[in-house]
């Protein structure tokens, strides 16, 4: 069902059960943004795609806005 990784994701994120991985680290900070601005915008985020066989781990995009409306 589409959505549904998503909503596992934001069910472990809310719950604190997550971890970003140096990759979408190194990510973030190339575009100045902060780790918790990511993971508070997730509940407000929408779905792009899901890609639940991505390997090593399934993975979502997500499209957010930082508190001053620019999306990412």
């Amino acid at each position: 069902m589409k959505g549904e990784l998503f909503e596992i994701i934001r069910r472990l994120v809310a719950e604190d059960r997550y971890l970003v991985g140096n990759h979408a680290s190194e990510r973030l900070e190339e575009r100045g943004i902060l780790e918790w601005q990511a993971v508070s915008g997730l509940d407000d985020g929408s779905l792009i795609v899901e890609h639940p066989n991505a390997t090593p781990h399934p993975t979502v995009e997500v499209r957010e806005a930082l508190p001053d409306g620019t999306e990412f």
